[in-house]
């Protein structure tokens, strides 16, 4: 009797689960399949009825910012000696001469970090080393906090305000066009998002292209296709934390509610979240997804994923 009674809630719970699990099941088959008949619509009618008739722009043939200024990078650095020295040399070597400064944010306790780049920024001083005053790690929003701070200092000392704020990490290996992209762009949008495309691992290794082909397969889903739909209907589009760029009176009027902080400290997705704050604010956000030039490749950043557990 109680083996019957037992197996009798055993079964009725299953079958609530269950029940559970198709509702939800439905519902996020639903919004599946209504992304993909948007993404598939809205792609149809651009090559159908926009590219035929408008050649496809591309990051060569933009028209020049008419009020240009100056572009502050900002690279948040924990234990990065291996990689930051590389990422800052790429990155001088394809930003050029363009009004750009790149921060990175250091900590005390990290003095591989400092002294990798300390050693690149004695020669070249648009490379701006921050190292705030409490020992790390902390969060990446508390740092990237520390560098707004320093960028507000230079701007009082200079007399001059920067015209946006671009995130990457120390990872990344960016785009020769992109500060001259977002230099034209911050003009219309207080959020524009370049496309992140990892860089998988060799061969050599199953587990780590396993483990880092997860990331790579969000990012194709998400960036391929969810922001391209996310905007078109106009929808809050959620920064990846790189390759995005912030118009400066956007992270001014946020700051302006958090204390100065434009970056919530306490968070671990500070970047999704400011996504949502311009939306909320009524900023105007872009996912951009321009070739550099005519049949070429999209100016993106490509990143170095997890590979490890």
């Amino acid at each position: 009797m109680e083996a019957g009674w037992g197996l009798w809630l055993l079964d009725s719970a299953v079958h609530e689960l269950v029940l559970f699990a198709a509702a939800f099941i439905l519902i996020g088959g639903i919004d599946d399949l209504a992304t993909d008949l948007i993404w598939i619509g809205r792609t149809l009618w651009r090559r159908l009825f926009v590219y035929s008739v408008h050649r496809r722009a591309d990051a060569g043939t933009l028209a020049p910012s008419e009020a240009p200024g100056l572009i502050a990078v900002f690279v948040p650095a924990w234990r990065e000696a291996a990689v930051i020295g590389p990422m800052i040399e790429t990155a001088i070597d394809r930003f050029g001469d363009g009004d750009w400064r790149l921060y990175v944010g250091c900590y005390p306790n990290d003095p591989a970090t400092i002294e990798a780049v300390a050693k690149i920024a004695a020669t070249e001083p648009r490379i701006r080393l921050v190292i705030g005053g409490r020992a790390g790690p902390t969060t990446k929003a508390d740092n990237l906090n520390r560098m707004w701070a320093a960028l507000m200092r230079d701007e009082a000392r200079e007399d001059r305000q920067a015209k946006a704020i671009v995130l990457h990490d120390a990872e990344d290996v960016v785009h020769a066009a992109e500060i001259s992209l977002f230099q034209t762009l911050a003009d219309r949008f207080d959020l524009i998002q370049l496309p992140v495309m990892p860089l998988i691992p060799g061969e050599d290794s199953y587990w780590r292209r396993f483990i880092s082909g997860h990331y790579a397969d969000e990012f194709a889903e998400a960036h391929g296709k969810m922001l391209v739909v996310r905007e078109a209907i106009g929808a809050a589009i959620p920064s990846a934390g790189v390759g995005c760029a912030f118009s400066r009176r956007a992270l001014a009027r946020i700051a302006l509610l958090q204390n100065g902080r434009p970056f919530e400290a306490a968070s671990v997705t500070e970047d999704y979240e400011l996504g949502l704050a311009v939306s909320a604010m009524r900023g105007r956000a872009a996912f951009v997804r321009l070739p550099g030039r005519r049949g070429g490749a999209a100016v993106a950043v490509r990143a170095h994923f997890p590979e490890t557990w």
